[in-house]
């Protein structure tokens, strides 16, 4: 007789994916069997949220990778107003990805989970508005340094909580400290003007501690950092570790990629002066969102 996983077995499992149509719950040293059957049952849950989530408001047209950006909107504090738009960076998700995954299947809800994260950090101003994560206990991890409360994440900003590090000022490709929320946005939102998609590549382990690959992508078609876009596109690959607790909500997230990957590709644009810089800013700005370009 097969003994049943603590995840699958909780009530409270079924009822946090009728509600917010993710999970994180993956078994991955089960047999194929099982595996199947949970699919099956996570499945059902997304399909329950669907339904209700239509039946109370068919105005809404829901982000496909995205949950939670609907989920109490109203009384949500967002930093641009309201709930932002991911069309662009799906299109361009959707154009380029190397992985489609069968809805349903483990890696997609991993996968959208994830967007997911990304997206309250990016978009809500308050921890007391985020689903994905126990704010008290949540950890960033990044190459190995110290790691950073929810709070100090929401203070300094996805970006700025990827690309510290450690190294010499003079050998910084990027100097976190010395940017807020909204300029490292901003400069990345404008080097990347149609978004920095994310996808899942693999995924090596199940809850409560999620491993995965990933790879990020986006075309370089706006200025940085005094740099000339090259329309070029630039990506990079990362390993990531998720620690959940048991009502699926992230503790801990670990994060390991090469920076060089990512700015070997902005830096290639030749050096061009300030008056240039603001032009081609400008129109950058004019085809971008308030998206988070980092947006999955």
């Amino acid at each position: 007789m097969r003994a049943k996983s603590p995840f699958l077995s909780h009530q409270t499992f079924c009822l946090f994916l009728a509600s917010c149509a993710i999970s994180y719950v993956s078994s991955f040293i089960i047999e194929d069997e099982d595996r199947v059957s949970h699919i099956v049952i996570i499945s059902s849950c997304i399909g329950m949220a669907n339904k209700t989530e239509g039946s109370t408001n068919t105005t809404i047209t829901e982000d496909k990778y995205r949950s939670f950006l609907y989920d109490e909107a109203q009384t949500t504090e967002w930093r641009h107003g309201g709930p932002p738009s991911y069309d662009g960076v799906n299109h361009l998700f959707e154009e380029g990805r190397t992985k489609e995954w069968p809805k349903g299947s483990l890696e997609e809800i991993v996968q959208n989970a994830i967007k997911s994260w990304e997206m309250e950090v990016s978009h809500k101003t308050r921890l007391q508005d985020f689903k994905t994560i126990n704010p008290e206990k949540f950890k960033l991890v990044v190459n190995g340094r110290q790691g950073l409360s929810a709070e100090e994440v929401l203070k300094i900003g996805s970006y700025n909580a990827l690309l510290k590090n450690n190294l010499p000022e003079e050998f910084q490709y990027y100097q976190a400290h010395e940017e807020s929320f909204e300029s490292s946005h901003e400069a990345f939102r404008t080097a990347f003007p149609r978004g920095f998609a994310w996808e899942l590549l693999s995924v090596y382990s199940g809850p409560p501690v999620i491993s995965f690959k990933f790879r990020h992508w986006g075309f370089f078609e706006g200025p940085f950092k005094g740099h000339a876009p090259t329309g070029q596109k630039v990506e990079f690959y990362g390993l990531g570790v998720l620690k959940v607790d048991e009502s699926l909500r992230a503790e801990d997230v670990e994060i390991y990629y090469d920076p060089s990957e990512l700015f070997g590709g902005l830096l290639r644009g030749p050096s061009v002066s300030p008056s240039e810089i603001e032009i081609n800013t400008k129109t950058a700005t004019a085809s971008a969102t308030h998206g988070c370009p980092f947006s999955k």
